[in-house]
């Protein structure tokens, strides 16, 4: 209802209900399945969402440059979930490490490629919007530091797994040589890169169906249509996106097995929990 009139108009459906009912089942199946170790990661998530809302979106509508802000949260998202998550050891630290170095070889490829596609930034509607909203603001570095967003959730999967598999490798076979803990890391961090590679790709396209359909009836070739900045810039960030993601692979599994190696032969069991 319009308070100064009296008189009522249609805005929307009201949909709150079932999210806080849909938030409600998610909360309890982590919960009940993951237990303390899932409790900690809906407060990071949590904590995700706050970095995003209080610091992302007002530094950068403040003037700051999008892309060193969305290093910086990225960074802090990485630091705080990781270590609430799984806790001050050895395997969390790899992870971090192994993460927060993906993701500068990530921008950095991102970058250079965000430069040779000549983007604009201008790809959707909401690139022109938001100039009239903020004034100075760089759009097209948004869009570069949307992409290091958008690839530390897959990365730090992959970090955190191969850590763990490393460690639990040398606490199962305490013999075992840092060459050889590293080539069995890698035979199972290769499993992990086949399926997580694809998830990065699907996560892209799959909020596109829709823009999909629309080319697909159009009179477009393939090359015309992948030339388009709308889908060339998800092209170049799934690409950039995987090469991070498939370079954190031994990047983190060779941490991992220096860190845990057994100096003079004797066996070094860390501690994981």
């Amino acid at each position: 209802m319009d308070p100064l009139t009296g008189s009522y108009h249609y805005e929307d459906r009201e949909r709150l209900n079932s999210l806080w009912w849909l938030l409600a089942l998610f909360v309890v199946i982590v919960v009940a399945f993951a237990r303390f170790r899932g409790a900690l990661a809906l407060v990071a998530m949590a904590g995700t969402v706050l970095i995003l809302i209080k610091f992302v979106a007002p530094s950068v509508l403040d003037g700051n440059d999008p892309v060193l802000v969305c290093a910086v949260a990225a960074s802090a998202i990485a630091f705080f979930s990781l270590y609430l998550t799984h806790g001050a050891n050895i395997m969390t630290t790899v992870a971090l490490t192994g993460t927060l170095i993906a993701l500068a070889l990530t921008l950095a490829i991102s970058s250079v490629f965000f430069e040779l596609a000549k983007f604009s930034g201008f790809a959707s509607e909401e690139a022109f919007i938001l100039p009239y909203l903020a004034e100075g603001l760089d759009v097209r570095g948004l869009l570069l530091g949307g992409t290091i967003i958008a690839a530390l959730g897959a990365l730090d999967d992959v970090t955190i797994t191969q850590a763990a598999t490393v460690l639990e490798l040398k606490t199962q076979s305490g013999g075992l040589s840092t060459k050889e803990l590293m080539a069995s890391g890698l035979r199972v961090g290769r499993e992990h890169i086949a399926s997580t590679v694809n998830t990065l790709l699907l996560a892209y396209v799959g909020s596109s169906i829709p823009l999909l359909l629309l080319f697909a009836v159009s009179d477009q070739t393939l090359s015309e249509v992948a030339n388009s900045e709308l889908i060339a810039v998800e092209i170049v960030r799934t690409l950039c996106g995987s090469v991070g993601l498939v370079a954190a692979l031994p990047l983190t599994t060779f941490l991992a097995a220096f860190l845990v190696r057994s100096p003079k032969g004797k066996t070094h069991e860390p501690d994981v929990e």
